[in-house]
């Protein structure tokens, strides 16, 4: 079988399927790539390479994981976030492209230097993304998982950069004083498991992406445990889900600068505010 013939017939497999048709083709070319150990440009100008069996076993066995629907990303454990390439693993959420807002909203409202506490920084994304962007910064992140924690750390150190990471739950532990408290929380009515994408409930950490039943549970502790923990007119960021805003202006009743973020779908997607001083 030729490379040209496997890619027809690796996207007529996926197509097969109505949740994986829409993205049948990149999702082809991109297990291609990653079986073979090619970039994107070989697919192109050597089509009729004859592949070997061995190429082909390990070709199949990526489709038949992508067909069970496990997430792309963890069959290659790789996702690109704020232009920096990141592992990822089963013991990690996978970065979305809408948490970018997130850091940029961090990056726009702090000074060069300062301290940033990254909660519940699963493959680190966050972190090191505004080690990146900071590199005055002192950055920490904190996460529940070691198993993530292990993933943020080997990012980390493939990013080039330095992040102080710890086992924690929330800011317990952590010394107040801080600039910057960030986070992408879980934030998913538990309710909302049954019409999600099983390639989501199935194959991502729940710990990472449910919280209660009106998925505002990690949000009540979170909020207070950062008003002690940050300084006065230190900044809170945080991820928020669709519909969510009513429910964090009253939690974030005597912050300051309370804002909401619109994604590029125009949904509130990020909330901001600071510790209001004394």
């Amino acid at each position: 079988m030729t490379l040209r013939e496997m890619q027809v017939a690796m996207s007529g497999q996926l197509s097969g399927t109505p949740e994986l048709r829409e993205n049948a083709s990149r999702d082809a070319d991109v297990l291609l790539m990653h079986a073979l150990g090619v970039g994107r440009t070989e697919l192109f100008i050597r089509p009729e390479r004859l592949l070997a069996e061995a190429e082909i076993a390990r070709i199949a066995s990526l489709i038949a994981r992508r067909l069970a629907m496990e997430p792309i990303q963890y069959i290659t454990g790789e996702q690109e976030f704020y232009g920096l390439p990141f592992r990822v693993t089963r013991a990690t959420l996978i970065p979305r492209p809408e948490t970018e807002l997130l850091v940029e909203a961090v990056i726009a409202r702090m000074p060069s230097a300062g301290r940033i506490v990254d909660v519940g920084t699963g493959s680190g994304a966050i972190a090191v993304s505004l080690a990146h962007a900071l590199p005055e910064a002192a950055v920490e992140a904190v996460d529940i998982s070691e198993a993530a924690l292990e993933v943020a750390r080997e990012n980390a150190a493939a990013n080039g950069v330095t992040v102080r990471f710890r086992l924690g739950d929330l800011l317990a532990g952590v010394e107040p004083g801080v600039d910057v408290v960030v986070s992408n929380p879980p934030y998913i009515p538990s309710g909302d498991r049954a019409t999600m994408h099983p390639q989501v409930t199935e194959f991502e950490p729940s710990t990472a992406l449910f919280a209660g039943e009106d998925g505002l549970e990690i949000y009540r502790r979170l909020i207070p445990q950062a008003w002690q923990t940050l300084r006065s007119g230190g900044l809170l960021a945080m991820e928020i889900g669709f519909g969510q805003e009513d429910g964090l202006r009253v939690l974030m009743t005597g912050w300051d600068g309370v804002e909401f973020l619109k994604d590029l779908q125009g949904i509130r997607r990020v909330v901001v505010g600071t510790k209001s001083s004394p």
